[in-house]
């Protein structure tokens, strides 16, 4: 438990010294090519969701993350998930959603700094790296338990009727 709590707070930590750099290095600066046409580091106020979606929806979003945070907190520190995979992608969802919620209450938006030009994507932080890390750990695990609980033939959904294992092929 206290390897859990020390990730969200790590992550809140590196989230925040992240943007306080940004504030200080990048705010005057139109971008710092980190490797040119490729990473950037470009400072935007965000006042949307992740990724600039839903701009100037500061009180929903607030709202939003707010239950849902609280929701996955509840549900890694109470009922305890017994993978440690789903543990930690748990921690980085909730530090990624803190580190962002400390932005909006404080400051009225998100700021974000990382911008991958190569592909045109917009700009991100440290909060959601680790918020968007988390949850693809997470759908990994799932689709994983899925997998494994079908091998050991413990759900009905897995079963294949004999024209699917055989490929259409009556073989008898």
């Amino acid at each position: 438990m206290i390897i859990l709590i020390a990730i969200i707070l790590g992550i809140i930590g590196l989230d925040q010294l992240t943007k306080w750099l940004a504030v200080v290095f990048l705010q005057s600066e139109p971008s710092f090519p980190l490797w040119k046409d490729v990473l950037h580091f470009t400072y935007v106020e965000n006042p949307g969701m992740a990724f600039g979606m839903m701009q100037n929806n500061r009180w929903v979003f607030m709202v939003f993350s707010t239950v849902a945070i609280v929701g996955l907190a509840v549900y890694l520190f109470r009922f305890r998930p017994e993978s440690r995979w789903m543990q930690v992608s748990l921690a980085m969802i909730i530090g990624g959603g803190i580190g962002n919620m400390i932005d909006r209450v404080v400051l009225g938006y998100v700021i974000d700094f990382i911008d991958f030009t190569l592909i045109d994507f917009a700009v991100f932080n440290v909060a959601d790296s680790f918020v968007c890390v988390g949850a693809g750990m997470m759908i990994v695990y799932l689709i994983a338990d899925i997998v494994k609980d079908c091998k050991k033939g413990k759900t009905k959904d897995c079963e294949k009727n004999d024209a699917e294992q055989n490929n259409g092929t009556d073989v008898e």
